[in-house]
C-alpha cells in the first residue's frame, strides 16, 4: 500500500478566557497533498472571478461579499477536503480543577481535534495559525504531546494570509460559532449574508451544528466537550 500525505490546516475561534464569546472552538480543513495545487488554483479562481483581494474571514461576510463566500463554501464539499471542530461551552471550565485551566485547554482541544482522525497508515503534516510571541513555545508543547504519533511528520505555525485552507477553516468555524450564539441569543444575528452561509452549511450537511456529529461523519465532523461533572 501505497502511504497518502495529508496536510491538517488547525485555526482557533474565540478561544481566549475573557473576550466575552461564551464558545471556544478548534478546527482544521484537510487535504491530500496532491490535491494542494489544483485546489489552491481553483480557489485562487473563485476570488478572482468575484474580484475579491485579500483574506478569507468570516468577519468580512457581508452583502457584497456573499455570492464568492456562497461559491467557497459550494466548492468546499465538492471537493475530498474535510473539517472537524470541537466546541467547548466556557462556562463549564472550572479554573480551579489543576488539569482543566484556560492554559491546559489549549493543548487539551488540540489532541482531541486531531488524535481521533490520525491513520497511522498515512502521514500528516499539521499546521497552526501563528497568534503571538508565544507560539513556538505553544508548538514545542505540541510536539511533545502528539510524539506518540509517528505518523504526524511535520508541526509549524504559518500565517492565515499565507493559506487558503487555514482561511477556510476561519469562515467555516465562524458560521458554527454565529449559529450557536444566534440560537442562544447572545446575538440578534441580523447579518443576512452571515444567515444564509450558515443555511447553507446546514443543507449540504444536512445536521444543526449545534451537537455533537457521527464518528462516521467524516466530510463535517462536530465535537462538542461536555465537563459537566
Amino acid at each position: 500500500m501505497v502511504d497518502k500525505t495529508f496536510n491538517f490546516y488547525c485555526d482557533e475561534s474565540t478561544h481566549l478566557e475573557n473576550d466575552g464569546h461564551p464558545y471556544m472552538i478548534y478546527g482544521y480543513v484537510s487535504i491530500a497533498s496532491n490535491q494542494i495545487k489544483m485546489a489552491k488554483e481553483q480557489i485562487k479562481a473563485i476570488k478572482a472571478k468575484h474580484n475579491f483581494e485579500g483574506e478569507l474571514k468570516w468577519t468580512n461576510v457581508h452583502e457584497k461579499t456573499y455570492p464568492m463566500y456562497k461559491e467557497i463554501v459550494d466548492y468546499f464539499f465538492m471537493t475530498d477536503m474535510n473539517f472537524r471542530a470541537v466546541i467547548v461551552k466556557k462556562s463549564q471550565i472550572d479554573n480551579t480543577r489543576e488539569d482543566y485551566t484556560f492554559n491546559d485547554f489549549y493543548f487539551r482541544m488540540y489532541f482531541q481535534l486531531l488524535h481521533h482522525d490520525i491513520n497511522l497508515e498515512n502521514k500528516y503534516n499539521v499546521y497552526f495559525d501563528i497568534k503571538d510571541t508565544c507560539s513556538q513555545k505553544k508548538l514545542h508543547k505540541l510536539q511533545d504531546i502528539l510524539k506518540w504519533n509517528a505518523a504526524i511528520e511535520n508541526f509549524q505555525f504559518i500565517r492565515s494570509h499565507e493559506s487558503s485552507f487555514m482561511q477556510i477553516c476561519d469562515v467555516l468555524m465562524g458560521a458554527i460559532n454565529y449559529n450557536l450564539r444566534k440560537e442562544a441569543g447572545d446575538i440578534e444575528g441580523k447579518v443576512v449574508a452571515k444567515n444564509k452561509i450558515v443555511e447553507q452549511i446546514k443543507e449540504h450537511t444536512n445536521i444543526s451544528l449545534r451537537c455533537t456529529s457521527p464518528l462516521f461523519a467524516k466530510k463535517f465532523n462536530l465535537f462538542f466537550i461536555s465537563l459537566n461533572r
